[in-house]
């Protein structure tokens, strides 16, 4: 893993979009996986920026969500479709038929994750996963004990979850048990994987990820298997890192062609 520590978060967000638009320029047709939540926001409006004033075009990109809560119409507020129609896709010209978003709504769940899986398949994998990592450890929504072969399909949510994402419903009763989530083996698939995480809350799960062991009980921890990870963290996500003085060295001692 390479690990990046910046001053806040919106400095993780200006350095995560310098790594999306340098996979975007170099691919013909970029695949981007998609991540929801507030981490991801500030990554998102500097996206949106790039492509107003700096005609960052997304016109040849393919998008895919890593998760959408069960029982959610894609118009409810609260489903990850608005979401990301609200925060990113709006704004920005990929092409409606290129967006790809779980379907909480289908008839026949476990059909519906293996096209999942075919879309991506047909699209040439994904070229960069975009993360948030949740105090569980949780990436996507594979909670602790999660296989960490999975692949897209349903899972139900932990209450320590659902608290967590309470703040969004209004109460944790609101908050759907079941969501659809690409699996552990789906995200190590992508030839990128781009972990994002801010904020003090998170600093247990992010060294529990990064020096911590290879473990179910944490499934972030599996990127340690994947060739190609970088995370990048606010200070205060930093904050629990046994060897922070180490990665800013590593960082600050980079050949400048080797930095995003």
């Amino acid at each position: 893993m390479e690990v990046i520590i910046q001053p806040n978060a919106e400095a993780v967000g200006r350095y995560a979009a310098r790594v999306v638009t340098r996979v975007m320029r170099g691919r013909l047709a970029p695949v981007l996986g998609l991540a929801t939540g507030t981490t991801p926001l500030p990554l998102y409006q500097e996206l949106i920026r790039l492509h107003r004033e700096e005609a960052l075009d997304f016109g040849a990109c393919s998008t895919f969500n890593l998760d959408e809560y069960v029982g959610l119409p894609a118009r409810h507020p609260q489903s990850y479709r608005s979401f990301m129609q609200e925060h990113l896709l709006s704004r920005i010209n990929v092409p409606p038929e290129r967006v790809h978003i779980p379907d909480g709504m289908a008839e026949d769940i476990a059909t519906a994750c293996a096209d999942y899986e075919e879309a991506i398949r047909k699209a040439d994998g994904i070229d960069v996963q975009v993360l948030g990592i949740g105090t569980s450890g949780h990436i996507g929504f594979n909670e602790p004990t999660s296989s960490l072969r999975s692949r897209t399909r349903i899972k139900t949510l932990t209450d320590r979850t659902r608290r967590d994402n309470a703040r969004f419903f209004g109460t944790e009763e609101d908050v759907p048990h079941h969501v659809i989530t690409m699996g552990i083996g789906t995200i190590l698939d992508s030839r990128r994987c781009l972990m994002l995480a801010t904020g003090a809350g998170k600093a247990p799960a992010v060294a529990a990820m990064i020096e911590g062991p290879l473990t179910a009980m944490c499934p972030a921890s599996a990127l340690q298997m994947h060739p190609q990870v970088t995370v990048v963290l606010d200070e205060a996500a930093a904050s629990a890192l046994t060897h922070g003085s180490y990665y800013r060295w590593v960082y600050e001692n980079k050949p400048a062609w080797q930095r995003d």
